[in-house]
């Protein structure tokens, strides 16, 4: 969506090793109203799915989760990256390689928050390899939820993320898809079909 590509445009960062840095109003520092625009592009897209969740991993996809799932009316669950002591029961389990990290780490989600009964909207800031977006879904399998649609802030196109659940049948929006950066600063977006 121009939206967001101009925001990218006007104040986001390419940093060395394929990073883009939006901290300044997607993932650190956080503009609502932007996040406002991204919430009601997703509900545009997929009002009609009858989603009852609205799932994201923490911390940076918990804002555009939020601001979804006004619009659809729904409660927010995320998996968590690391498990507290007050989570309590049993939990649906998943390991997850973070791109930025560089590490592995188990994301759980109570049970009690997903089952066979919830139709799902995943959404994140950011994809990528689609490592954290591959543990949602496992976590979805595991629950017996449906899986309605994903939704992507900014998808990094020249990695296999987008394409690779694409082909798996998945209904992925991304808003922005990056198409490559240059070490000059540059950012070049995929151009609408």
């Amino acid at each position: 969506m121009k939206f967001l590509e101009d925001r990218i445009r006007q104040e986001g960062q390419v940093r060395p090793g394929n990073i883009l840095k939006v901290d300044c109003f997607l993932n650190h520092q956080l503009d609502v109203a932007l996040l406002d625009e991204i919430g009601r592009a997703f509900y545009e897209k997929y009002k009609d799915r009858g989603i009852t969740r609205i799932l994201t991993i923490e911390s940076s996809g918990i804002a555009i989760a939020c601001m979804t799932a006004r619009y659809f009316g729904v409660p927010v669950v995320f998996a968590k990256k690391a498990k507290s002591k007050n989570l309590d029961g049993d939990v649906y389990t998943s390991v997850v390689h973070s791109f930025t990290y560089g590490r592995d780490y188990d994301i759980t989600l109570a049970k009690k928050f997903l089952g066979p009964q919830d139709t799902v909207l995943l959404v994140d800031d950011f994809l990528a390899v689609g490592k954290a977006m591959n543990g949602m879904l496992d976590i979805c399998g595991q629950a017996g939820a449906r899986v309605a649609g994903i939704g992507i802030a900014i998808e990094k196109g020249f990695q296999p993320g987008g394409a690779a659940l694409r082909k798996a049948g998945y209904d992925l929006t991304s808003l922005a898809i990056v198409d490559a950066m240059g070490d000059d600063g540059s950012i070049t977006f995929r151009e609408e079909d």
